[in-house]
């Protein structure tokens, strides 16, 4: 896990132990400390990146990362305008500029994904952006969730696309497939699991009292 950019948010790159084949999740910003990051871990090939959501502090170095690695970016098919085009949707001044990138791969949710030794099951999470996934290996019991869950708290829905029954939905959703020892790893903030944010998270109470 790697925290970037202003927002802090974390970038994942995903492995088998010691392997030498990688996936990269939500390369959000800093594009030249992730690659040095790929380099010094040893790792030769970046089979994929994969995207929960195109909010900027999510893509903002995937256009520079994919052009360095060559490797193929999934994107949620809602949203692939946003990632083709995306100082046109940051919300706030003084953020970027970003590297616009024309998706290589869409995703919608119910995929399987088998990339670098791993299966990754793809699930619809909208709720926080309107085409948002969470990426699952169910093997590890782990789950990329972006900005929908996160520790002690759920992603914003006040951006556009946003909207708090089907954010709350998707997290049942995700509360209800995956075992309580799920590790979370979130689009912000610390590591966690299904099963801790189910009783302690104050957002889930409606959950945890079914």
């Amino acid at each position: 896990m790697f925290t970037v950019g202003p927002v802090q948010e974390n970038c994942f790159i995903v492995r088998r132990p010691d392997a030498q084949n990688a996936v990269i999740v939500d390369p959000g910003d800093e594009a030249d400390n992730l690659l040095k990051a790929i380099e010094h871990l040893g790792i030769e090939t970046v089979e994929a990146i994969l995207i929960t959501h195109t909010h900027f502090d999510h893509i903002g170095a995937v256009a520079p990362v994919a052009r360095a690695t060559r490797a193929p970016v999934y994107c949620p098919e809602l949203e692939t305008q946003v990632l083709a085009n995306v100082m046109d949707y940051v919300p706030w001044p003084g953020f970027g500029p970003f590297e616009s990138y024309e998706a290589d791969h869409t995703v919608a949710g119910g995929e399987t994904l088998q990339i670098a030794g791993i299966d990754f099951e793809v699930v619809f999470t909208p709720g926080h952006s309107p085409g948002h996934v969470t990426y699952a290996v169910p093997d590890e019991d782990a789950v990329f969730s972006g900005d929908v869950l996160f520790e002690g708290s759920v992603g914003r829905v006040d951006l556009p696309g946003g909207d708090w029954p089907t954010l709350l939905a998707s997290i049942e959703n995700l509360l209800s497939t995956y075992p309580a020892e799920t590790t979370v790893y979130p689009g912000h903030m610390g590591v966690t699991t299904l099963g801790r944010e189910r009783a302690t998270n104050p957002f889930l109470r409606e959950l945890a009292e079914r």
